[in-house]
């Protein structure tokens, strides 16, 4: 497969769903110690879209890359592994001789989630096959390095997207009985959500960091969420919503939003006061600003794949099944080796990390 990139500069990335493929993701990693490059890309002389790399400093005056959901073109599905291979070696001239390796957190759905034999009887998803015959697909065709699964997805793989058409009936309708009852149960209590600012992230970061130890989530820094808010309210962006009931906050929750697309980005909850229900009620304020905003669907972006009760992520998957929606199951991260020792010695030390990236 022939691939081309072509340097182009970051505000010129192209409308997507796809918040962390925008102009607004990179001026946050930017802020945040990563220097961020777009591109456009050729394939077999035709465009393929844009991509946005991230590339960041390890250590040792080596470098890697990464790309958050990127990128977004779909190849021909029996040719991605090739594709990614050449778009990888493309890259490598811009990247330079100090980076290992370059990470794809594709958005691309699995093409195992698109088989019949991948479901149980109950139609719920098996998962992929184990990671040796995975490889095997994707790098069919592809000569050299290869492609290698990542041993961790930084952006989850397994998410819920609602569509937000109708009117409001309607997507209550479509919600779980259960749901729809803890919606209104808790407004009855009293729990009211409003927009938060930057004088509510220390209340964030309360909520976040018990959240983030119960679950076992990575979490992120306070300087990540001030960031994040302080970037603005744009076209793609995010901001705060905190669920309070006489002005003591349960629940909090950033909602980002990008072309016709809101996503749930990072949610808290206290551990205290569970009977008010206030997540419920913060969802159900995001789905109702997106869709003002003029967002079609809704990603709550992050699950258990199937209901399993020893998934450390299956307590989301309750929660935000409830709201219906359709169940995607994406290709999660590969890595494309261009330093082999580096990028062995960059895996063993990763794998030391713990928890889910959120």
């Amino acid at each position: 497969m022939d691939v081309r990139v072509i340097p182009k500069p970051l505000t010129k990335l192209m409308s997507t769903r796809l918040l962390q493929q925008t102009s607004f993701w990179s001026g946050l990693k930017s802020r945040l110690g990563w220097e961020a490059l777009a591109f456009d890309i050729e394939a077999d002389k035709a465009p393929a879209g844009d991509v946005l790399i991230l590339v960041r400093q390890v250590g040792g005056g080596s470098t890697i890359a990464y790309s958050p959901f990127g990128p977004e073109k779909l190849p021909d599905s029996d040719r991605r592994g090739e594709y990614l291979a050449a778009l990888s070696t493309e890259l490598k001239t811009f990247l330079g001789p100090s980076c290992l390796f370059i990470r794809w957190d594709l958005p691309w759905i699995s093409p195992y989630a698109e088989e019949e034999d991948s479901y149980d009887e109950d139609g719920y998803w098996r998962g992929p096959p184990e990671t040796r015959l995975r490889e095997l697909r994707m790098n069919w065709g592809v000569s050299d390095v290869g492609l290698r699964k990542a041993p961790t997805d930084i952006l989850p793989p397994d998410t819920i997207t609602l569509d937000l058409g109708g009117e409001e009936e309607s997507i209550l309708g479509r919600m779980r009985p259960k749901t729809r009852y803890n919606i209104g149960l808790s407004s009855r209590r009293g729990v009211r959500v409003r927009e938060g600012s930057e004088k509510d992230l220390g209340t964030w970061q309360k909520l976040y960091d018990q959240t983030a130890r119960r679950n076992g989530i990575v979490a992120h820094s306070p300087r990540y969420f001030e960031s994040l808010l302080s970037m603005g309210r744009s076209d793609a962006g995010a901001g705060l919503l905190i669920a309070e009931k006489n002005g003591k906050p349960l629940a909090a929750m950033f909602l980002s939003s990008s072309a016709d697309r809101a996503t749930y980005l990072y949610g808290a909850s206290s551990g205290e006061e569970r009977n008010l229900m206030a997540p419920y009620a913060l969802q159900w304020e995001a789905i109702k600003r997106a869709r003002k905003k003029g967002c079609t669907s809704y990603d709550l972006f992050g699950i258990a794949p199937r209901p399993d009760p020893e998934h450390p992520l299956y307590g989301l998957y309750r929660f935000k099944s409830g709201f219906g929606g359709t169940l995607i199951h994406r290709q999660g991260a590969w890595d494309y080796p261009y330093d082999e020792r580096g990028y062995g010695i960059y895996l063993a030390n990763e794998s030391a990390a713990q928890g889910f990236h959120l």
